[in-house]
């Protein structure tokens, strides 16, 4: 069951603030939470110190890992998933405050972004020039972040649509590819192209991606490998550990503290 995601103040509307950009601290509890969809001025990028989170926009999901970062730009409706005990922060940034893409992106977040977002979003920020100059630091820095590529994309295509949320909700269904064009009512080739021209993707590489971004969510929430491996229908767990290494360079542990090279711990209240 997801609960609505408790601002740390009540009515706050960050296109009515105009500082550059803003951060803002968000503790999540017990329960998985979320931000249903909306749209703003400003762009927001969605970090997690702790837990994860999924952004969901019209073209694609996008998976906020531990010490990563998603980018959504201003006026793109949006909403936000996080996992239960989640740490999170909401940086709102102006339009043309920085050379941002207009598109989502996932992006790493170096230890020195990291620390600057944490003690922006811990001021009362009144304007004095040192929030200036951490503001003016954090807006040079974002832009120079790497791309991660923990990105679902997905069509308006009615029938790519329905498998999509067939997948989402039942991850450890190995259904073929046949199979599924047997489902929504087209042969196998028909679907196969359908599924590249509207993703960019083959079926299996686009199943791969569902099955990247579950697993990233439920391992920053805790999950074992063992338990990812076997929730997402895997015979073995050397068989998922193979699949998200080829995926991702590294396997799932190694992985994770690549991306959490300062651990949250530092940043408990």
């Amino acid at each position: 069951m997801r609960q609505p995601l408790r601002w740390p103040w009540l009515n706050l509307d960050p296109d009515e603030i105009r500082a550059p950009a803003i951060a803002v601290r968000i503790d999540v509890t017990e329960t998985r939470a979320e931000v249903p969809s909306h749209r703003h001025r400003k762009g927001q990028l969605v970090f997690a110190l702790r837990g994860g989170v999924t952004c969901r926009v019209r073209s694609g999901l996008w998976m906020v890992p531990p010490h990563c970062g998603v980018w959504v730009p201003g006026g793109m409706e949006h909403s936000n998933d996080a996992t239960a005990n989640a740490r999170i922060f909401f940086v709102y940034i102006e339009p043309r405050a920085a050379h941002l893409p207009n598109r989502c992106c996932t992006l790493s977040i170096s230890p020195l972004l990291r620390e600057l977002i944490v003690e922006l979003a811990d001021r009362v920020q009144d304007g004095d020039a040192r929030d200036e100059l951490l503001t003016r630091v954090l807006l040079t820095e974002l832009p120079r972040m790497p791309v991660q590529q923990l990105h679902l994309p997905i069509s308006s295509e009615p029938r790519l649509r329905r498998i999509a949320a067939a997948l989402a909700k039942h991850p450890a269904d190995r259904s073929t590819l046949a199979e599924w064009a047997n489902r929504v009512a087209l042969s196998e080739s028909s679907l196969a192209r359908l599924v590249v021209k509207e993703t960019g993707l083959s079926f299996g590489r686009w199943r791969q991606q569902l099955h990247l971004i579950i697993a990233m969510r439920e391992l920053a929430s805790g999950a074992s490998v063992q338990q990812v491996s076997a929730d997402l229908g895997y015979e073995s767990v050397t068989a998922f550990i193979t699949m998200f290494k080829k995926a991702l360079g590294k396997p799932p542990a190694k992985y994770l503290s690549s991306v959490a090279q300062i651990d949250s711990s530092m940043f408990v209240a």
